[in-house]
């Protein structure tokens, strides 16, 4: 535990090390166990930082879930990971849990190879429905008497996957129980029909009324009990809609929708999913939440709170890292101001984002041209079918996407995009190795998945001035389908704001000249690292190694390539993208192809799922620091 939580006693939270301890307590003690854990939250979280608003909000619903149900063996699938906290502390990671995030520690997100209450990998958005609904399908099938339970919450239900389980549930045989946890958030605030839907799907006041007396005069006649409490529920569906003349759209797929609840009431959630855990067929219990609720700087401003670093746990005052006009810009922060001087200028330019307005910094566009910024929640795949759109009537989308989630709309990249040569701008951020948030959030795929596809550039800028650069190149006319990808966190110069000026397609840039048998030919901002390596080598050696910056992957600058396989015997390439398929394979295929045999040292991300720790860790363990790129150049 942190100094923070050792500091304080947890007379309840303290005896349950797995849910099976909490099941042994009294009903009317939960209450206190929710209030011990959420100030065990937010003060381990205030010194260790992490996901926070999202945990606080489901604090409830976390001790309720491992009250009524018999977990391990009864699987809960949390949709999105970020909601998990609770969870994590009640199973057995309560000691450890300072170690969240942090290098060899734990998990920042739900995972199997951690602890058997962990029922699936989550780290990202919509998928609970589908991998709950085939291990409720799994447990029919092998006869087994376990409860599966889906959570779904946080924005999730705007992306597409939820849908199509949701429309999967209601035909194939099951007993699922969904349960919607419907805060009005992601991670800024929840757009679309679904999110206004859910916030008018209230139950009338004439209801409540009828409903509440219907059920004390059941209970004193003594009907409840033949009749079964599930039943009665069903029933009350009945006369709610009789009532408010409304049928929701669950119920309209055939599942048994109840709700909406408080999700705050943690003794009326044990009650109600009592109820309803073993009816038969798939149901969905609604609850309302407040995201950070407990914590009132949470309660006031989720987006900046669902991960806000370090902060005074008593006066919720954050603890920011000094900046100062010595330090550079944020790649992100770099994207928008762009943006924006860019649209000022060109009038078919739109932003869209699939609900990270805030995370790639779009926002700033968005304060001064709203009606040009379209935040399309959850739905990397529509963001870029919706872009393909815009763009096929004439309109200039640039299209921010985090590199990790772009995998999630590949399909819609190839065929509504690049097949018809739409000139979309993918701006790709996160790309490479982000850091505590681990594999699910890495930006390592990129480089590989996107290379083979025909008709799209592939661009990385070494700083700033190429970001800017590149993105105006990609407004220009007949450019196409262009991808830019770039990091988290800060580039390289204070001097960031350049001339917009265009940075011919395909072509690199020779940065030094060498006299040995090595060259360097780097991608994207890694080449900053690389040159520093070099410095030093040439330094502490006395000899010149060459330094080509390639810009772009697709086309790639064969101009350089068939310079530098005629004059260097060893090829070093560096790349912050997994090493299967990127740069460094792009350049064996044209040395084996224009009959070069240069020895290639590929720099870059191994073949294996990289945990999470700080950057700085991370690029150290896979060799692509300073230090790493010396070893193979000195």
């Amino acid at each position: 535990m942190t100094e923070q939580t050792e500091q304080k006693e947890y007379n309840l939270l303290s005896t349950i090390n797995l849910p099976a301890d909490l099941r042994q307590l009294p009903l009317e003690q939960l209450p206190e166990v929710c209030r011990e854990l959420r100030d065990f939250i937010i003060h381990e979280l205030a010194d260790n930082p992490g996901h926070f608003a999202s945990s606080l909000g489901v604090v409830e619903l976390t001790v309720a879930l491992h009250y009524v149900f018999d977990t391990p063996n009864d699987r809960i699938v949390w949709d999105v990971g970020h909601q998990a906290y609770g969870h994590k502390i009640l199973t057995g990671r309560r000691e450890c849990f300072h170690t969240n995030r942090k290098l060899n520690g734990l998990k920042p997100f739900p995972s199997p190879e951690e602890s058997e209450y962990d029922t699936c990998t989550c780290g990202h958005a919509s998928n609970s429905i589908s991998i709950a609904l085939g291990m409720a399908v799994a447990a029919q099938q092998q006869e087994n008497d376990r409860h599966v339970v889906a959570v779904i919450g946080d924005g999730s239900m705007t992306g597409g996957l939820a849908f199509e389980g949701l429309n999967n549930a209601s035909s194939t045989p099951n007993d699922l129980l969904i349960i919607l946890n419907d805060n009005d958030m992601s991670i800024d605030h929840s757009v679309g029909g679904i999110g206004q839907y859910l916030h008018q799907l209230t139950t009338s006041s004439a209801y409540n009324k009828l409903r509440d007396r219907t059920a004390r005069r059941l209970l004193q006649w003594g009907i409840l009990t033949d009749i079964g409490k599930g039943r009665l529920l069903r029933f009350n569906n009945a006369i709610k809609s009789l009532i408010t003349n409304q049928h929701n759209m669950f119920e309209g797929l055939n599942i048994r929708y109840f709700g909406p609840e408080d999700g705050h009431d943690v003794i009326r959630l044990v009650e109600t999913l009592k109820r309803i855990k073993d009816m038969k067929g798939p149901k969905m219990l609604h609850i309302h939440t407040i995201k950070g609720k407990g914590f009132e700087p949470a309660e006031r401003d989720a987006t900046i709170w669902h991960a806000p670093g370090k902060f005074d746990p008593d006066t919720g005052e954050r603890i920011k890292t000094e900046h100062n006009e010595t330090q550079p810009p944020r790649f992100q922060d770099v994207f928008g101001e762009t943006l924006l001087e860019l649209a000022r200028q060109n009038p078919r330019i739109v932003g869209v984002t699939p609900a990270m307005p805030t995370g790639c910094s779009l926002n700033i566009v968005m304060k001064e041209m709203p009606d040009r910024c379209f935040d399309v929640g959850i739905a990397e795949g529509h963001a870029v079918t919706f872009s393909a759109g815009m763009a096929r009537e004439g309109m200039q989308p640039f299209c921010n996407i985090y590199s990790s989630f772009t995998q999630r709309a590949y399909d819609n990249i190839i065929h509504d995009v690049a097949i018809g040569r739409l000139p979309v701008v993918f701006c790709l951020d996160r790309a490479g190795l982000v850091g505590e948030d681990g594999p699910t959030h890495h930006g390592a795929f990129d480089l590989a998945f996107l290379r083979p596809i025909p008709n799209l550039t592939i661009a990385s800028p070494m700083n700033e001035h190429e970001l800017r650069q590149m993105m105006y190149t990609a407004q220009l006319p007949d450019k196409g389908a262009f991808v830019i990808r770039y990091p988290r966190g800060r580039g390289v110069l204070t001097d960031w704001h350049c001339p917009l000026e265009e940075l011919p397609v395909g072509k690199g840039q020779k940065l030094k000249d060498g006299n040995g048998d090595t060259v360097v030919l780097s991608l994207g901002p890694l080449g900053n690292t690389a040159a520093q390596a070099i410095a030093e080598v040439e330094q502490e050696t006395g000899k010149q190694v060459a330094h080509y910056n390639m810009r772009y992957l697709n086309p790639i600058d064969e101009d350089i390539l068939r310079e530098v396989g005629q004059r260097y015997k060893r090829i070093v390439t560096v790349e912050d993208g997994t090493i299967k398929g990127g740069l460094g394979s792009a350049v064996l295929e044209f040395m084996a192809e224009n009959g070069f045999h240069p020895e290639v040292v590929r720099l870059g991300l191994p073949d294996k799922f990289v945990e999470h720790g700080t950057p700085a860790e991370l690029y150290h363990i896979v060799g692509i620091d300073k230090e790493g790129i010396k070893s193979h150049i000195s």
